[in-house]
This record gives C-alpha cells, sequence and structure tokens, in this order.
C-alpha cells in the first residue's frame, strides 16, 4: 500500500517518479488553484505533505487533513509552516538544513560579483550593439558582513575569504568564536564595517524588517547589499528608497518580500540585480534536499526518529 504524499513545490516535479518508487502516491499541487482543490479531493487521506518554507502549511490546511502525521519542508526554512497548529496535533515538521548551502552561497557571490560589476548591464549593452565599459568595484580584498552565520553564511564566508581575500564580519544570534570571523553586536554596526553584506538570516517574524533605513544607511553609498534569505528580512520601500537616492551603491536579490509580486519601482532600477528565489535550485541541490526529505519520510514510517526535525521552541 502506497502512501498518500501531497506535495506543494514545483522545484521536485522530475524526482516525482523517484519518490513514487519509494513508496509513496504522490498528489502534485504546487499552485494556489491546485493546491486548494488537492486539499478539498484528497486532504481526508493525505498523510505526509512536502512544502518549502516560503509556501509554508496552514493551520486551516493542516485541520483539512485529518490523517496527517508529517509535514516537510524541502529547504532550511520553516518560517510560513505553522509548527502550533501541527504540534497540537501531533504531526512530525522536519525541514533540509545544509542541504542546498552550497548552491545558496555560490549563487550569492554571483549576485554580489554581478551587482558590484554591473555584469546584466554590461551584457545588456552589447546585445544593443554598444561596446561601452561599464565601471565597478573590484571585489578581492574588500570587506564582507554576513548577516546570519548558520551553515550557508559559513558556507559564504569561507568563499569571501579564501576565493577573494576578503575580510569577514558577522551578526547573528549567537556568537560563534570558533569561526575565527569578527563579530559584530548589532546589524547596523556590521553594516557599518562592510562593503559588502549579505543577508543569510532565517525568514519569519523575529527577522522581520532586520535591514531597515538605519542599516542601509550605515551600509553607505560605496556599500552593496545582497539577500539570499528571505523578502521580509528586507524592509523592501526602504531598500527602494536607498537605491534610488543612491545611498547605498547596489544590490543583488534572489528574493523579494511578496513574491513573486516584485515592486516595479525596483524593477525599474537600474542599481540592482534580481533573480527569482532561484539560489538553491542548483541540481546538486534539488538531488540533495530531496534525498533528505526521503530519508526523513522514510524513517518516520518505519517508526524511526527523524533525522532534521525542526526544533520547537
Amino acid at each position: 500500500m502506497t502512501i498518500p504524499l501531497l506535495v506543494l513545490i514545483e522545484s521536485v516535479q522530475d524526482y516525482l517518479p523517484e519518490i513514487e518508487a519509494r513508496g509513496f502516491r504522490v498528489v502534485f499541487a504546487p499552485t494556489d488553484a491546485t493546491r486548494a482543490q488537492a486539499i478539498r479531493d484528497h486532504g481526508h487521506e493525505i498523510r505526509i505533505v512536502l512544502t518549502r518554507g516560503a509556501t509554508g502549511l496552514h493551520a486551516e490546511e493542516i485541520a483539512a487533513m485529518p490523517k496527517l502525521e508529517i509535514a516537510c519542508s524541502l529547504g532550511v526554512g520553516y518560517e510560513n509552516i505553522d509548527l502550533a497548529a501541527a504540534a497540537g496535533r501531533g504531526i512530525v515538521v522536519t525541514h533540509g538544513p545544509g542541504a542546498n548551502a552550497v548552491s545558496v552561497a555560490d549563487h550569492a557571490m554571483a549576485l554580489l560579483l554581478g551587482a558590484a560589476r554591473r555584469l546584466p548591464q554590461a551584457d545588456a549593452s552589447v546585445r544593443q550593439g554598444h561596446w561601452s565599459g561599464f565601471m565597478g568595484p573590484q571585489v578581492s580584498g574588500k570587506r564582507l558582513g554576513i548577516l546570519g552565520l548558520g551553515t550557508i553564511g559559513l558556507e559564504i564566508a569561507r568563499r569571501g575569504a579564501l576565493g577573494f581575500g576578503m575580510s569577514v564580519g558577522y551578526y547573528s544570534r549567537s556568537v560563534r568564536p570558533e569561526s575565527g570571523y569578527a563579530y559584530f553586536d548589532s546589524p547596523r554596526a556590521l553594516a557599518a564595517a562592510s562593503d559588502f553584506l549579505v543577508v543569510a538570516t532565517p525568514g519569519g517574524a523575529g527577522t522581520r524588517h532586520l535591514v531597515d533605513a538605519q542599516v542601509l544607511e550605515a551600509l553607505g553609498s560605496e556599500g552593496y547589499l545582497v539577500n539570499i534569505a528571505r523578502g521580509s528580512v528586507v524592509d523592501t520601500q526602504a531598500l527602494i528608497a536607498a537605491l534610488a537616492g543612491r545611498r547605498i551603491a547596489g544590490a543583488g536579490l534572489d528574493v523579494v518580500d511578496g513574491e513573486p509580486e516584485v515592486p516595479k519601482a525596483l524593477i525599474g532600477l537600474d542599481n540592482v540585480v534580481l533573480t527569482p528565489h532561484s539560489a538553491g535550485r542548483s541540481p546538486e541541490a534539488v538531488h540533495a534536499t530531496v534525498a533528505l526529505f526521503l530519508d526523513n519520510a522514510t524513517a518516520h514510517f518505519a517508526g524511526r526518529p527523524v533525522l532534521t526535525p525542526v526544533r520547537r521552541g
């Protein structure tokens, strides 16, 4: 007998045969409309849900699935999964810390370089028949600030320090002296000591607008912001104002608050590089996150502890 699984994310579509081969019957519902319909049609039988932090799983959806036992977030984030509703039902929640860290860190450096050296603008100019140079600062030897020194933050720090000879500072919920990097006691202090500020924190209420107008002011007119975390961590209106007023030099954003809708004012700026929340979507990263999901799911239904549970509180 196969186990009914509700999949709410598109990125695993190519892996559905592999998932089904492990004993799951997939109900694939990656859009809002198909999601609602799937829960109406199959909610009574679903025992496991695969989602991600941004996509989430809401209390009313959990209530509509009386047989639900386990909810799995594909990546490290789980900010939009209702943990209280899950706990009230005894539902296990897992996530994927570290599984896509390498891919996300690579993408962060790509955004950093792309924003600093104005690569999208240069590419567009050449395609339009021009051959005029674009000036942008070198990255090597500069100051790299990392907001959130978890698994992904450490990968970014390693690339900056070893690959580009950057001095690395960080702000995080806990001090990590073993990292050897300089700790700053606030996002503003870190920004003031950075040429490039990379956001790598979890999302959720605790980090909402951690990067605000004051942090951007401290980053300064020659500083760059890169966000590969969650759009909610950055005050979007403050960022638009800082970019438009050239109070910071530029930004590279893989995430935007309210995505997939992107403010027109942000799209119209020439000093920002945008990608569609794709930092963790390399083939290698998706394979690793799917493998971890399957290991967690298989362990649960075999009566064993899951490998990477979300720790509540």
